[in-house]
């Protein structure tokens, strides 16, 4: 499984409406509106690198009101929840 953590900046009058968009996105398990620098994190879980860039270079560009992204791959988990197990049929 791979995990990732993606950074948003969106147009002010979007964030709900980009939100919701990415929230139905296949591979998109969270999507966290927040303070600071960004205005929404979104963790996205899937199961290759493909299918991430899949998603990055194919799904989020096609949502509107996106302005620029930030991805980082998480390399390590330090958690007490087996987010494997939780996501495996």
């Amino acid at each position: 499984m791979i995990t990732s953590i993606i950074l948003l900046n969106v147009e002010r009058t979007k964030i709900n409406d980009v939100a919701e968009q990415l929230n139905e996105t296949k591979g998109v398990s969270e999507v966290y509106s927040v303070t600071g620098n960004h205005d929404l994190v979104a963790v996205v879980r899937v199961k290759t690198n493909d299918d991430l860039a899949d998603l990055v270079t194919n799904h989020l560009v096609k949502i509107d009101g996106i302005e620029k992204t930030d991805t980082m791959l998480a390399i390590k988990t330090y958690s007490q929840h087996d987010l494997d197990a939780m996501f495996s049929i």
